[in-house]
This record gives structure tokens, sequence and C-alpha cells, in this order.
């Protein structure tokens, strides 16, 4: 005899009861996707009883929301009188809105879960409008007897995808529930028309955002007079008279400035210290279509005139350094001066950026004749100290590396080391420098008291900062690897300036290394590069979905670019394939 609320077919699927320990084998004409589905949903060992979906906080409103939530309200209202509730989730299925549905039917669906910060993903529930759809990358309607879990099987649900009309990435679904007694075709064509208009309103959203950024900027050109820039996350737009006062290369550095202001929601001035010797004050105002940050217009206005000023200094060419842009001459040129007038001197930047780098060959190059010790505060530990003062007491110049680890003691005891030696009537002062991430003594009172002794602090910047020095970064990278001959094509060299390197130089030499090891004459072409180089996703992505993307990357480069014989052999639906692409942004 089959349970009550089984499907009326019978697959080759054994789904077990977590609960009973009963397996059930269906086998007859239930329809293939649903069968895929399940056969999905019993290999991540979904509980066929009683499901436990994850809990997910979320914090952020995102542009989903904002554009669904009008829609909701008025579908909702339409729907008044009717046992059918419709729910919002994220392109990873967790429910972000609910709206719609009678008493009971919110109730029920409170029983198991289906209400805003649950995750309802296939891998998590088994088959349903919400986690099927995204795993097909199509609407879908699934009914009772349908669902993988028994508790589920009391509803009916259609579920379609919501895109973005611009970029088309998948930002959710919008899925209609309602008791499986009630269901009704229809219910796949109300899905489409709310997953339609929300849109919509999508589209009338960042018409609005980039309308109020385009009048704010236009505003600010005709008051102000003078240089304006409009930023936002992927507009930059720059008025005739900033590109008539500022040649190429001031251009080039505020362009580098103004990727501090993106984003910001708060009013606020930045001072950049251009190349020609100006020093440019540019004035921040976000820009807003109610709470929805459209963007910020920049005003500059100059505070130093080059008038009868000589020729700007170029920096030196440091040995084993490359990069030529705006923002790394001006950081190479504050170093070599703070080592030409030995001034102790503060590095700030991201793990890999290049501080202790930069610092050996700022040394190198401006004081060769004194040696210099570098001191790692991580690796030495507590004898850093000592070590310190071993060193400075015969005459050499110093580097502490991760200075941010010093405990409380370590900081008094080198502050008290520091004072002596500057108070010590010596010919030469040994040079010290600390290399720190960012902000990361400015936290408490012992930390700024060691930084009395240091009058200048220098900020390195990341490589997604400077990405126009990555052509020559990877010809220095690749001759030190032992791969002179070694040539990446321009598409490929585009490819590695389009990624954010969350690993600074360090992760480009070791993407290089790898690369490297295959090969070491030749042309590399982006189908060359390793699988981390053809995704442009600029999300941080986790453990397991770094491996799944180098999967789908094999696969796609052992089959020629041949998604269907790709996902064949992935063992995933051409469905799923594309979803992925899209996701994780592969180049194919």
């Amino acid at each position: 005899m089959k349970p009550v609320g089984e499907p009326r077919s019978c697959l080759n699927v054994r789904r077990e009861s977590h609960a009973t320990g009963v397996a059930f084998f269906y086998v007859s004409n239930v329809r293939p996707f649903i069968r895929i589905s399940w056969e999905r949903s019993l290999a991540s060992l979904v509980d066929t009883d009683h499901p436990d979906p994850a809990y997910v906080e979320r914090v952020t409103e995102s542009v989903l929301q904002r554009a669904a939530r009008p829609v909701l309200a008025s579908l909702s209202d339409e729907l008044a009188n009717e046992p059918v509730c419709l729910i919002l989730t994220d392109a990873k299925g967790v429910v972000l809105d609910r709206g719609g549905g009678d008493s009971t039917l919110l109730s029920a669906l409170d029983t198991v879960h289906l209400a805003p910060g649950f995750r309802y993903g296939e891998q998590d529930v088994g088959t349903n409008g919400i986690g099927t759809a995204l795993e097909m990358g199509a609407p879908i309607l699934i009914d009772g007897g349908e669902h993988y879990t028994g508790n589920l099987r009391q509803f009916s649900c259609a579920g379609a995808l919501i895109n973005h009309p611009v970029t088309g990435a998948l930002l959710g679904v919008i899925d209609i529930t309602t008791e499986a007694a009630n269901t009704n075709p229809l219910l796949m064509s109300f899905a489409k028309l709310a997953a339609r208009r929300i849109q919509e309103r999508i589209l009338e959203e960042a018409n609005e955002l980039d309308g109020a950024l385009l009048g704010g900027y236009y505003a600010a050109c005709r008051h102000s007079g003078g240089p304006v820039i409009a930023v936002a996350e992927k507009i930059f737009m720059m008025n005739a008279l900033a590109q008539q006062h500022f040649d190429a290369t001031d251009q080039a550095a505020l362009i580098d400035q103004t990727r501090e202001a993106v984003g910001r929601v708060n009013p606020c001035t930045l001072v950049a210290d251009l190349p020609s010797g100006i020093t440019a004050r540019l004035a921040y105002q976000p820009t807003f279509v109610g709470t929805a940050l459209a963007g910020g217009i920049i005003q500059i206005k100059e505070q130093h005139a080059p008038r009868n000023l000589p020729a700007p200094r170029r920096p030196p060419a440091l040995p084993g350094i490359a990069g030529a842009s705006a923002v790394w001459r001006h950081v190479t040129q504050e170093l070599v001066d703070a080592v030409t007038k030995s001034e102790w001197v503060v590095l700030q930047g991201e793990p890999g950026a290049g501080t202790s780098t930069l610092i050996a060959a700022a040394h190198q190059h401006c004081a060769s004749a004194h040696h210099l010790t570098l001191l790692d505060a991580e690796a030495v530990g507590d004898d850093l100290v000592d070590l310190a003062r071993a060193e400075l007491s015969e005459g050499s110049d110093l580097v502490v590396r991760h200075a941010h680890l010093l405990t409380d003691d370590q900081l008094a005891e080198l502050a008290v080391l520091f004072q002596e030696i500057q108070g010590a009537s010596a010919v030469r002062d040994p040079w010290v420098a600390l290399t720190t991430r960012e902000d990361d003594l400015n936290d408490d009172d012992s930390r700024l008291h060691l930084l009395h002794f240091f009058p200048r602090t220098v900020s390195v910047p990341p490589l997604r900062h400077h990405l126009e020095d990555v052509p020559a970064l990877v010809r220095l990278l690749l001759n030190r690897a032992g791969a002179p001959e070694l040539i990446l094509s321009k598409a490929a060299m585009n490819q590695l300036m389009r990624l954010p390197w969350t690993g600074n130089v360090t992760h480009l030499k070791e993407t290089l290394a790898m690369l490297v090891r295959t090969r070491r004459s030749g042309v590399v072409d982006v189908a060359d590069l390793p699988p981390e180089c053809r995704s442009t996703t600029r999300r941080s992505l986790s453990r397991l979905e770094v491996l799944e993307r180098d999967a789908v990357v094999e696969a796609l480069t052992t089959h020629g670019g041949d998604k269907v014989a790709a996902s064949e052999s992935l063992g995933m639906s051409r469905a799923t394939i594309y979803r992925k692409i899209r996701d994780y942004g592969i180049i194919t």
C-alpha cells in the first residue's frame, strides 16, 4: 500500500524516511525533471519527513527587495481574499519577504519554516518551487505530491526566476504558494507576471537612480564653474573643465582617489596630492532617490596651484619593483623621501600588497651602504624587542613587520628602546620602519604612543586600486619565475586586469607560478589561464564554491567549450551549468 500523499508514480529512486527507516520506491510516469530533482534531493541527504532549512541573518536591503516591495504590496491587495501567499527569495533561496495569504495558510507555512530568513534551496528541503526553479534555471510548478518531503506535500507552489533586466544576473525567485487542494495552472502564469513586474520596477529604479545622479552632475557643473566628477558603482563622469585643467597623469590620480568615495552614504572630503604638484580637495556629496544611493557628486578645488613650480620629480625606478600608475608613483616617492631624510615611517597595507618589498627596494636605492634587518612580529614572538635592540645597537636599520601583532608589553618596551635611540648622541641614528594593516595601530593609547616616533605614515594601495600596473607586474614576476619567454596575449592580460586580486601582488605571483608549472614559453591565451582567472565574480567564494567553479571551468576546457558535454561529465543539467557559468562569471 502506498503512503497517503505520495505521488501516483514510481521511479527507480529510493526515498527513505529518516524517522521510520521505511524505504519507498516509485516507478511510473512522474515528470522527468521531478525525478531528477528527487535524485538530487536524495544525494543531498534531505530528510524526507521533517527537513530543517537553515536560517540566514540578513542585514542590508538589496535592490531586489526595494523593487519587489511595492509589487508584493499591490499583488497582495489583489489576492486579499484568496488562500495564496507570495514569497520572495534571493538567488540562494533565502526567503526575503512574504505577502498575502489568509491566517490558516500563513500558520501552515510557519510550521514548515517557509518564512523570512529561512533558506529553501533544494539541498535544504528537497524538491520545491523555489529551490528547484533555481536548480533548473527556469520557472516551475510543483504540485503537492511532487514535493520530496512529506511536510511540504500539503502545498502546491509555482516559482519564477527574477533576473536583472540590464545585466541578466539572477537575483532571486518569486514563489506563489497555496494549499495542494487549490492547485491551478494559473499559479505559474501569476508567478511569471509577478516576476515581470519586479523586473520592470528594478529597471525603473535603475533609471531613477541614474537620472538623479545625472541631474546632480549637471547641476554641479552649472553652479560650481569648476571641475566636477560623478561616481557610482558602474558610472564615472568627468566634465570638460576637469579634463582641461588636469593632464592625463593627474586625471589618473584623481580616478584612483575617487574609488574611495564610491558607495559612501555620508558627505566627505578627500585630499589628493597629484603628480604635477597640485594638491586637490575633493568634496563628495552623495545623491539619493528615497533611501537608495544613486552615487555621488565630487567637486574639485585646487589648494595649491603649481605656478612657477619646477617640474615635478619623477620617482626613481626601484630595484625589483614594477608599476608606473599615478598612485604607485606617489607612494614610491613618499617612501624614497622618508628613507633619504632618515625619517621613520609606518607603512599600512593589505596582506600581499608589497609593503616589505617596497621598503627593501627603497632602502637599497637610498641607503645601500647601511645594513637593513627585517624582524617579523609573527615569526619572532617574545624575542622581538631583544633582537631589535641588538640590531639597532650595531647600527643596522630596522623594519618590524606585522607591527599590529605586537603585545602591549612589546609596545611599551619598543617605545623605551626608540626613546633611547633617538635621545642618544650619534653621527647617524638608525632608520626604522613598521608595517601594519590599515589603521591597526590607531586603536588604543599604547599603540598611539609608539606612533609618536614615526612622523610619517604611507598607505600602500591594494592591487585592485592600480590595476593598470598589472602588465608590468606580470612581466617582472614571470621573469623571476624563470619564464622570460612566456607571453600573455592581450585578451589574457585584459582578463587579469578585470580580477579583484583579493590577495594583491602575492595572489598574482601565486597565480603566475601555477601557470609556469605547466608552461614556460609561448603565448598564453584566456583559455590557458588557471580556472580562478576565468571567473570575474567579485563576491567572496566559499571553499566549496571555489571547487565547484574550478570543476565547471575544467569541464568546459576539456570539452572545448561544449556546455552540453561539460554538464553531462559533471552530472548536472544544462540549465544548472548555464546558471553556474553566469553566477561565477566564467569566461567561455
